[in-house]
């Protein structure tokens, strides 16, 4: 854990950025390595990464205590018993090195190998309706874990059989070795050769779990999804990941949101666009529209002279804000549509039209034709 990359390096803002600057970076990197769209070789790896990095630097605390703390401030896992694990390794070594110079006991605890350690996180996708992302809904979400080992309930020992502190490491998972260096004594910590960095000694291995204590397993957890959830964004559910170490807490299951796009709607956060067909008629003549909306069809009155690329607004039938109250806003682009395969009779009549109309009745024509006139005039 001691190589976590900084968080603000990860989502590539500087130590003072706004937590609008965090949110846009972020929704950028998802969006670039998300699993669904970025099959390369550590895709996956990153888009954790990212995922870790916002959920801490998005939350005012968190965001605090790591910037005094940095990883520890965050992950008291992190570092060992030392605390800070900012990159200067084991502590204890640390204090020996000291003590080798001044002679003295500058000597800091190590972390046990059995000490409580908490699981990794799982990753998961879901895919959903564009309905379901606006409403909510519940979804049955499969995962893969690791497990304690059913047999010998993660001891790692057959059933029936202790499991031994290493004698050698003391349970400690590591040893130290001292190295002479230009007439001074240096001690630095190794993997314990004979229990394999584990701190335990057993004779006698679980049969199922071959001595790990784990088991990998194939998990479904139902998840409840928000209503307003977006594409892209991913939910935490907690203790839903890898079974802990020594008594520790499961690590949480993270779900990658993908919105399957709709035949009629866009979506920009929480606003709803809908583009429309309307007649020539209904344009010119004004009419009783039955527009299309997430909550079902509803009637909204088109004055008459309404033009293409007009815009309406529908209030309160957009996406509900997610976690929150109330809800966005629908717009209505209608878009006038042009006649086509006209019969001969049809024709006459439009072209009657034309010539019977006057001035006052295309506005938008007779501005044009007057600017035309004032362009060329004299050339």
């Amino acid at each position: 854990m001691g190589s976590k990359r900084d968080y603000y390096e990860v989502l590539g803002v500087d130590k003072s950025a706004s937590d609008a600057d965090i949110k846009r970076a972020y929704r950028k990197l998802a969006a670039q390595y998300h699993p669904d769209v970025n099959h390369e070789a550590g895709a996956e790896e990153r888009f954790k990464e990212i995922n870790e990095a916002n959920e801490v630097l998005s939350d005012s605390e968190k965001r605090g205590r790591y910037d005094q703390f940095g990883h520890a401030g965050i992950d008291p896992n992190f570092g060992g018993d030392g605390g800070f694990g900012g990159g200067f390794g084991d502590f204890g070594d640390l204090g020996d090195l000291f003590g080798s110079f001044f002679g003295g006991g500058a000597r800091t605890s190590r972390r046990s190998a059995n000490s409580p350690m908490r699981g990794e996180d799982v990753s998961a996708r879901v895919e959903l309706r564009f309905e379901e992302a606006a409403f909510g809904t519940q979804k049955e979400v499969t995962s893969a874990r690791i497990e304690n080992c059913d047999h010998c309930h993660g001891t790692g020992a057959e059933v029936g059989t202790k499991v031994e502190t290493c004698p050698r490491c003391h349970g400690m998972g590591s040893v130290r070795t001292t190295q002479s260096f230009m007439g001074m004594s240096m001690q630095s910590s190794t993997t314990c050769p004979e229990c394999r960095g584990t701190g335990k000694n057993i004779k006698n291995p679980c049969p199922r779990c071959k001595g790990k204590g784990k088991v990998r397993r194939s998990n479904k957890t139902t998840v409840k999804i928000p209503a307003g959830i977006d594409d892209g964004q991913t939910l935490r559910v907690s203790g839903e990941g890898s079974a802990g170490a020594n008594g520790g807490p499961s690590g949480d299951l993270l779900v990658g949101v993908r919105v399957r796009p709709h035949p009629l709607f866009t979506r920009q956060q929480q606003s709803v666009y809908c583009e429309m067909p309307i007649s020539f008629t209904q344009a010119a003549c004004g009419a009783d529209l039955e527009v299309p909306t997430l909550d079902g069809k509803v009637r909204y009155p088109v004055p008459e002279g309404t033009q293409t690329g007009t815009t309406f607004r529908l209030k309160g039938k957009g996406i509900p804000y997610l976690n929150g109250k109330g809800r966005g806003d629908q717009f209505v682009t209608v878009v006038v549509e042009t006649p086509t395969a006209l019969s001969s009779e049809q024709k006459e009549l439009l072209r009657q039209f034309e010539a019977g109309g006057s001035e006052k009745s295309q506005p938008k024509r007779k501005k044009f034709g007057a600017k035309l006139k004032e362009a060329f005039e004299g050339k």
